[in-house]
C-alpha cells in the first residue's frame, strides 16, 4: 500500500508512474488526497475539542473544590456538550479513514524508474541469456508423453482424485520432486537463508499484508467455513512473520527460505499452453524472502537474481532473464525479473521464477519497520523470489535430457535422486 504522505506530496509523480503500469490513477489519487484533507481537518478539529474538554475537566474539579458549585455545573454541561461533539467527530473520522483505505488498497505499487515501458510480455526486456538451446533428435516427445511412457507422473489419476491440475507423482517422478526440493533448500541454506516450514493456510490479514487480498482474491482457494486461504506461494506466510514487528537495523538483511505446496485457481486458463506441468492448481516451490534496508534493496535484488541464475546453471538448463515491463508486472511489485528456461520438445520458453522488489509497499500494509540510526522507525523493504518452482523445471529437465536410453539426470541432482537415468 502506498504511503499517504508520499501521495500527498508527490501527487503528479504518483499518477505518472502508475501510468507505466497502465493504471489510470487520476481519479482515485485525487479522491485519496481530497479525503486526506478532510481527515486531517477533522483530526485537527477533534484534537482541539479534546484538548478544550481536558482543560474544562480540570477547571470543573477546581471549582468544586472551591465550593463554586453553580459555576462548576455550567462548565460541566459545556464539557458534556464537547464530549458529544467529539464522539460525532470520531465517527466521522472513522468513516473517512475507512473510505480512504478502501481506495488505497485498489492502487498498485509504483514501478521503479528502471522498469521498461510496455503493455504485454512481448515488451519485456531480455537482460541475460545463458546456455545453448538443445537440439533434440527427431521423434522427441513433450513431457506429458514422457511422464506416461516412464510412468512417473499420472495426470489422469490426479483428475480422478481431485480434478485437472492436480497430478500424482509416482516412483522416480516422486523421487525427482523430492530431490529438487532438497537441492533447492540445501543451496538456499548454504547461501545464508534460514529455512522456515510455514502453514499452507493463512488468514485474511496475511493475504492482505503481502498484497494478495483483495487484488488476487479470485485466484486463491478459500476455505469459507474457517475464512482461511490456501497459499499461492510461501512468500505470504514467511513475509507475514514480520507483520507488526520492529526489527533491529543490525538484523538486516533478514534472509528466509521455505518449501511449501502452493495453490492457485488459475481461473480462465485453458488450451495447449497449460498442458501437462505447464500450469497447475497445486505445485511445489521453494521460495526465498528477504527483508532489507531501503538503501540496499536493489543491491539485494541483484544478489537474488544471481542466486537464481546459479541454480539454473547447476541444473544445466538454458535460460534467459527478463526485466518485466510496466504492463506485465504484478500489483505489488516495484521491479521484477522473470527467469525462463527453454523447453526443447515444446520449442518455447517457460517461466520458472520471478524475483521482485516490493520496496515499502508490503511493509506499509504489514507495518514492518526497523529503527534507523537516528532512533526513528521507518519501513523496511521486502523482496522475494522463486528458487525454484518445480513443475516447469521438471518439464524442461525431462524434455531437454531425453535420450534413446532414457532421461538423463543432471550431475548436480544425482546425489539427491540416487539414480542418473529415468528408464
Amino acid at each position: 500500500m502506498l504511503q499517504l504522505n508520499y501521495i500527498r506530496e508527490n501527487k503528479d509523480e504518483v499518477i505518472n508512474r502508475l501510468a507505466v503500469k497502465h493504471f489510470d490513477g487520476r481519479k482515485v489519487i485525487d479522491d485519496v488526497v481530497n479525503l486526506d484533507e478532510v481527515r486531517r481537518s477533522t483530526q485537527k478539529e477533534l484534537d482541539a475539542i479534546l484538548n478544550e474538554a481536558n482543560v474544562l475537566a480540570k477547571q470543573v474539579g477546581e471549582l468544586f473544590k472551591a465550593g463554586k458549585k453553580a459555576e462548576a455545573e455550567d462548565l460541566k454541561n459545556k464539557s458534556s456538550a464537547l464530549k458529544e461533539t467529539s464522539k460525532k467527530l470520531e465517527e466521522s473520522l472513522r468513516i473517512v479513514e475507512e473510505a480512504q483505505k478502501s481506495l488505497l488498497v485498489q492502487v498498485p505499487n509504483l514501478p521503479s524508474v528502471k522498469v521498461p515501458k510496455g503493455k504485454t510480455p512481448a515488451d519485456n526486456e531480455v537482460v541475460f541469456t545463458h546456455g545453448e538451446l538443445p537440439k533434440l533428435a527427431d521423434g522427441t516427445k513433450p513431457h506429458w508423453e514422457l511422464t506416461t511412457q516412464y510412468d512417473i507422473i499420472d495426470f489422469e489419476l490426479g483428475v480422478k482424485l481431485t480434478g485437472a491440475g492436480f497430478p500424482v507423482y509416482k516412483g522416480k517422478g516422486a523421487k525427482l520432486q523430492r530431490a529438487l526440493i532438497n537441492f533447492f533448500l540445501d543451496n538456499a541454506t548454504a547461501a545464508g537463508y534460514n529455512e522456515i516450514q510455514p502453514p499452507t493456510l493463512v488468514n485474511e490479514a496475511s493475504g492482505f499484508g503481502t498484497g494478495q487480498l483483495p487484488d488476487k482474491e479470485g485466484q486463491m482457494y478459500h476455505v469459507g467455513i474457517d475464512n482461511l486461504y490456501l497459499i499461492p506461494t510461501a512468500e505470504v506466510p514467511i513475509t507475514n512473520i514480520y507483520r507488526d514487528v520492529i526489527v533491529k537495523t543490525e538484523q538486516l538483511p533478514i534472509k528466509n527460505c521455505g518449501y511449501t505446496n502452493c495453490f492457485r485457481r488459475e481461473a480462465g486458463s485453458y488450451g495447449k499452453d497449460v498442458r501437462g506441468l505447464n500450469r497447475l492448481h497445486q505445485f511445489d516451490k521453494v521460495e526465498i524472502v528477504q527483508i532489507a534496508h531501503p538503501e540496499r534493496s536493489y543491491e539485494v535484488l541483484e544478489e537474488m537474481r544471481e542466486y537464481v541464475a546459479g541454480l539454473l546453471k547447476k541444473l544445466e538448463l538454458p535460460f534467459r532473464t527478463l526485466k518485466l515491463c510496466g504492463g506485465d508486472m504484478s500489483f505489488a511489485s516495484a521491479l521484477t525479473y522473470d527467469f525462463e528456461v527453454f523447453s526443447a520438445a515444446q520449442e518455447k520458453w517457460l517461466e520458472v521464477s520471478s524475483v521482485s522488489n516490493f520496496e515499502a509497499f508490503q511493509s506499509n500494509r504489514l507495518k514492518l519497520r526497523f529503527k534507523g540510526s537516528d532512533g526513528k522507525t521507518q519501513l523496511a523493504h521486502t523482496l522475494n523470489g522463486s528458487a525454484l518452482a518445480l513443475p516447469r523445471i521438471v518439464a524442461a529437465l525431462l524434455e531437454n535430457n531425453q535420450t534413446n536410453k532414457g532421461i538423463r539426470i543432471p550431475a548436480a541432482l544425482v546425489s539427491y535422486t540416487g539414480f542418473d537415468m529415468i528408464n
